[in-house]
């Protein structure tokens, strides 16, 4: 740290990264073994320590090793010394774990509610027509006063609509119950994965991400993902719903010293994947706004390819790896990752993009105007915490210590639809038990068998008919004197 700049590395001069235009966003690019990690971890020491908690997805399980002291090596003590640190001391960060599935970290949950038909439908694949089916149902379950918090919620919900059609579709719109049941399909094979783990209470509190601690470090919050990433559209769609939280719940706070959290999102080309346009045009709008309620988002990819144009142009701090040209593609990603940055009169960008070595990075930041600065090849600096995995032991320690310890552990199942409607469905069939039962006991006239029904008889017919499934809807109002 140097007047609240984080150091990077060193190229002609050494490298900073500005805190005051964090929050304008980043990339962090290059081919698979250039050095991305170093950098994203290099760049999360630096935020702690300035008192800025930091948000990342560890995929390939190395990224946990921010939390314990780094081991001393000839290599880390020679590039320290080339780029002239003075003050380097090997040191673990305060770091908090969390993991979808509970097993290395702290359980992250979220309601239905909570993520909304809009990303719900991306992550269940749906086409339009099932979309908007969604979109009925979470509106019915809210006109309702039913509460989505898990699938099973949604499983109970979609049978009422399914038994329920024609009520339904007069009142909110069409309805099928073909495409009801596609998205039930598709329900069954989301919960194959794993993925109703993710949905219900207790609910991710996003003011545990934004946590320091007694020395004033910023929490380095580690999601573990080894496994979420093989459920690429999850993955995505569930760092989605943080971002977009992020910015629902922040206030805005204008200009600041630093940033209130940074966000880095690894892997980004699974966030644009086959995203229709509507969701394009929200995480546009989401990566535009959200840097004015004090947060910064890094993208960490292969190729700026990876990333919209719109989106893009927003990245003001840039970290540019080693990238490889066999491939009439790849050139054009080369050329395009050269294209972005303020060119620097001393060498080509393109070529040097081509020749860098492991550790090494064209570097861009924001200057002290919030002007890109002049592209430099920086040799980065090194991490003082472990680049290599924690083991189960210290994970356990880090967790048994953790700020958030007991808060997320413990499932929460309360009353919603699906309990909600279970307890209406029981009292339907006891009506209809009832009135069985009083057709049964209802007398017929003495001395002969009539075959023409008594008009006791005949009511009690009509009050069975009336408790039919597609008007059970309008019988529940008048139970219920709605």
């Amino acid at each position: 740290m140097s007047n609240n700049k984080i150091l990077v590395g060193k190229g002609e001069a050494q490298q900073f990264l500005n805190l005051k235009y964090a929050n304008r966003h980043g990339l962090v690019a290059g081919a698979t073994g250039t050095g991305k990690t170093v950098t994203l971890k290099i760049l999360a020491e630096g935020f702690s320590k300035a008192g800025v908690p930091v948000f990342f997805a560890d995929v390939k399980g190395d990224l946990a090793g921010t939390a314990v002291k780094g081991n001393p090596h000839p290599k880390i003590d020679e590039r320290i010394e080339k780029i002239g640190i003075t003050d380097f001391e090997l040191s673990g960060n305060p770091c908090i774990f969390w993991d979808l599935y509970g097993q290395n970290g702290h359980k992250v949950k979220t309601t239905l509610e909570q993520m909304g038909p809009l990303l719900l439908a991306r992550l269940l694949d749906l086409n339009e027509t099932q979309e908007g089916v969604l979109t009925i149902a979470f509106v019915l379950a809210k006109d309702e006063n039913m509460p989505l918090l898990d699938l099973k919620d949604l499983r109970s919900l979609l049978i009422y609509i399914s038994d329920n059609y024609k009520d339904v579709s007069a009142k909110y719109g069409n309805v099928s119950s073909r495409s009801v049941g596609s998205i039930q399909r598709k329900l069954l094979q989301l919960e194959q994965q794993g993925v109703d783990n993710f949905f219900g209470e207790p609910a991710l509190n996003l003011n545990d991400f934004m946590r320091c601690d007694r020395d004033g470090k910023g929490y380095i919050n580690i999601l573990s993902s080894e496994k979420l990433i093989n459920s690429p559209k999850l993955y995505s769609t569930m760092l989605l719903w943080l971002l977009s939280e992020l910015f629902e719940q922040l206030p805005e706070r204008g200009d600041a010293d630093k940033p209130e959290l940074v966000f880095f999102f690894d892997e980004a080309h699974l966030l644009f994947e086959d995203a229709p346009k509507i969701l394009l045009d929200k995480i546009e709008q989401v990566v535009r706004l959200i840097r004015s309620k004090g947060v910064g988002v890094y993208f960490v990819t292969q190729s700026p390819l990876d990333i919209p144009v719109d989106v893009l142009g927003q990245l003001g701090n840039r970290f540019q790896h080693a990238l490889r040209a066999f491939t009439p593609k790849d050139k054009k990603a080369v050329k395009a990752a050269a294209d972005t940055f303020r060119q620097n009169p001393k060498f080509d960008c393109a070529d040097k993009i081509t020749q860098l070595g492991v550790g090494e990075a064209l570097v861009s930041t924001l200057d002290d105007d919030g002007v890109p600065t002049i592209v430099d090849e920086t040799l980065i600096r090194p991490p003082t915490s472990r680049m290599a995995p924690i083991s189960t032991d210290e994970r356990r320690d880090i967790m048994a210590d953790s700020p958030v310890r007991g808060m997320y552990d413990k499932d929460i199942d309360r009353e919603s639809a699906h309990e909600i409607l279970q307890k209406r469905n029981a009292e339907l069939a006891k009506q209809r038990a009832e009135a069985e039962a009083e057709l049964q006991k209802s007398p017929l006239k003495k001395g002969r068998k009539s075959t023409r029904m008594s008009i006791w008889q005949l009511a009690i017919r009509r009050i069975i008919s009336s408790l039919s499934s597609r008007l059970v809807t309008r019988i529940l109002r008048s139970v219920l004197g709605r």
